[in-house]
């Protein structure tokens, strides 16, 4: 595992003002750019980058939010326990930037993971904030996740897989690692059916946001 700085270093400050949420709006404000300071400063809002492409950069905050319970614990579906194969290892931050740029390769849909988003979070990883779990199946990358780790909040951003079931494994290793470090909210953005068959559920924006107010005044390490 690759360590990363703890506590995390402040990225360079760039103050902005997100205008007040309004109900029915999930795209609360529109930039020409991004950075680190930015980024995190919409995270303490409960607002996430979510551009379309390069050069525009949307921020979203939609309402209601999906979030993977991590309290109290419940037993995974078993197509998730299945998925917990031998031949796969799991690690954590040992290829930050090799699975943000998988995570970028949709083929059928495209991605919104843009050169913009790409250097902004290799500049959040390099100082601690943003981190990546990996499953390996030998020296292959079969599957992944990163997000965004601040005080008890953990917010995931994409996953991958390349072989069956490796996405799986790497949201319940997550997880686990979550809950054993003391975090307090697993965010996913947007329910998916596949987000729903891992056990996600939606909850009202203004309460996920009185969440994050608390959670990001705790300590939790992810790494």
């Amino acid at each position: 595992m690759r360590s990363t700085p703890y506590p995390p270093i402040e990225p360079r400050q760039i103050i902005a003002r997100f205008p007040d949420l309004r109900p029915g709006e999930d795209v609360v404000a529109v930039s020409r750019s991004m950075t680190p300071s930015l980024v995190l400063q919409a995270y303490k809002l409960g607002i996430f980058p979510w551009p379309v492409r390069q050069g525009l950069v949307p921020w979203a905050s939609p309402d209601p939010r999906a979030i993977f319970p991590l309290q109290p614990e419940q037993q995974w579906p078993r197509t998730v326990r299945r998925s917990f194969r031998p031949e796969f290892r799991v690690s954590f931050n040992e290829a930050f930037g090799q699975v943000m740029r998988t995570c970028a390769v949709r083929e059928d849909e495209g991605t919104w993971i843009t050169p913009d988003i790409l250097a902004t979070y290799d500049e959040l990883h390099d100082l601690g904030w943003a981190h990546s779990v990996e499953v390996w199946e030998g020296s292959d990358l079969a599957g992944g996740l990163y997000g965004i780790a601040m005080g008890a909040l953990f917010a995931g951003e994409s996953m991958f897989h390349r072989k069956t079931g490796a996405s799986k494994v790497a949201f319940a290793s997550c997880a686990a690692r979550l809950r054993e470090r003391g975090f307090e909210i697993f965010d996913v953005q947007v329910l998916t059916d596949h987000l729903k068959s891992l056990g996600c559920v939606e909850v009202p924006r203004d309460d996920y946001r009185a969440r994050v107010a608390s959670a990001i005044l705790k300590s939790a390490r992810f790494d």
